[in-house]
């Protein structure tokens, strides 16, 4: 992109933020710190919606002449734009959606860090302080509605997938619409925006005007993967444990299309959760599909989590291909199993509070070489404890794969080495490579360099 293709903005608020105080805004000026870096790298990738790059670091440096300051006025605050990228615009003016959730941005990174001191983080809260965090960070966002029956879908899936696979996420998100259900995604491009733009256009058969198209990131990623502009509600959580908590409290059924290293990440959490003893009676729909050239992808994930968790967490997800309508029906008939659950247990319909999440899946892991050797990857252990360290595997891979920070580290200090059991390695192993031959850990055409090492001998 040429700097003619820059544009400079004084940009007002739309739908979130409008004052702030002298504190708030001091904290997050030009040369403030981590705080403003924060706020511009996020901002950045909301302006660069569309873009086809997942390179956190590469869109950064294309960029590295954008800017962004709060402007204090009279009647409440602006964004000075310098250099921002010009596909955010419609002649000279900024695109509604994009105005939206640059100022959800600025929301949730302020909330964030008045309320729970974003760079110290809550590294040694309980449980449930952390569940009621989520709550917190969620209510502040007005994700909350007052709803008569279930009716959110979380989606998981790859930002980079073919387009049959696209293709088919679109007709997943129609069935669901036009069943008068609710989308909510990781916000990006591939598997996150296809449901959304297909439950947009049912939505619109069925004249509904209020459909929900929620997007949860998270500032490690949000610049490898920026929101599409379908999203009407965005979230930013802290980090990718709250983001993931976020989704299985705010959703009441989750389907899960083709993708790579963070979709296993997502599955493996869900599961190591379904699985513990205290959720065994909770009802959550859970549906893998694709189309009918991804059966051997379902196969290959359906093989390894058997081979590792066992049957039991097998029988906590239906596998459907190529029948987008059967999918939608599971998933609707899914809705009123968790309705009368939760009317029963006097559980809330807008948020999951009875689902026990344990502290191993809400602590961030942030990966070292030192952290990730320490993963106890081996069979002798409850299967729950096991997802979760599985989980911190993929979340490495992702880390090394797409956030700035991640990738960096590999630069400065080689690839992460994974240890544990040798036989349920291999089977790591063994899927990691069928991602990689498959184009899944990178957009399709990238040369892809591990930045990892399973070792297996």
């Amino acid at each position: 992109m040429s700097l003619e293709d820059r544009v400079n903005a004084l940009v007002a608020p739309k739908g979130a933020l409008e004052i702030l105080s002298q504190d708030e805004i001091t904290r997050l000026s030009v040369g403030s710190g981590s705080l403003h870096d924060l706020f511009r790298r996020c901002a950045l990738a909301i302006l660069n919606c569309g873009s086809d790059s997942d390179d956190a670091a590469a869109v950064m440096e294309e960029f590295k002449n954008f800017e962004i300051t709060i402007v204090q006025q009279e009647r409440g605050v602006k964004l000075q734009l310098d250099n921002a990228p010009s596909s955010a615009f419609v002649d000279g003016k900024m695109i509604s959606s994009v105005r939206e959730m640059l100022f959800s941005v600025l929301r949730d990174i302020i909330f964030t860090f008045q309320e729970y001191n974003l760079e110290r983080g809550l590294s040694s809260a309980s449980s449930e302080k952390i569940t009621n965090v989520v709550f917190e960070l969620l209510r502040n966002a007005n994700v909350f509605r007052r709803i008569r029956t279930p009716d959110m879908v979380v989606c998981w899936g790859g930002h980079s997938i073919a387009r049959h696979e696209y293709d088919y996420t679109k007709k997943v998100g129609h069935e669901l619409g036009l069943r008068e259900l609710n989308i909510c995604t990781g916000c990006g491009p591939g598997a996150m925006k296809g449901p959304m733009k297909g439950a947009a256009i049912a939505h619109a058969k069925q004249r509904i005007t209020n459909g929900v198209y929620l997007g949860l990131t998270e500032p490690g990623i949000i610049a490898a993967e920026s929101p599409n502009p379908i999203v009407n509600q965005l979230v930013i959580m802290p980090d990718i444990e709250k983001r993931l908590e976020a989704f299985v409290r705010t959703g009441h059924g989750i389907v899960v299309f083709p993708g790579g290293a963070g979709t296993a990440e997502e599955i493996l959490y869900l599961l190591g959760i379904l699985m513990h003893p205290e959720n065994a009676d909770i009802p959550f729909p859970l549906v893998f599909t694709g189309p009918k050239e991804s059966a051997a992808y379902f196969e290959q994930i359906h093989a390894f989590l058997g081979d590792v968790l066992g049957e039991e967490a097998q029988a906590k997800y239906q596998i459907v291909i190529d029948d987008e309508t059967e999918v939608a029906r599971i998933m609707k008939e899914g809705m009123e199993e968790v309705r009368q659950y939760r009317k029963q247990h006097h559980d809330a319909f807008y948020y999951n509070w009875m689902l026990h999440i344990p502290e191993e899946f809400q602590h961030p892991f942030e990966p070292t070489h030192e952290k990730v050797r320490e993963l106890n990857l081996h069979y002798d252990q409850e299967k729950h404890l096991l997802a979760a360290d599985l989980r911190r595997a993929f979340s490495t891979i992702v880390a090394g794969n797409v956030k700035a920070q991640g990738v960096q580290y590999i630069k400065e200090n080689g690839p992460f080495e994974i240890h544990g059991d040798k036989k349920l390695l291999k089977k790591l192993d063994a899927l990691l490579e069928a991602f990689v031959k498959q184009q899944r850990m990178k957009l399709p055409g990238s040369a892809y360099v591990p930045c990892y090492k399973v070792i297996t001998d």
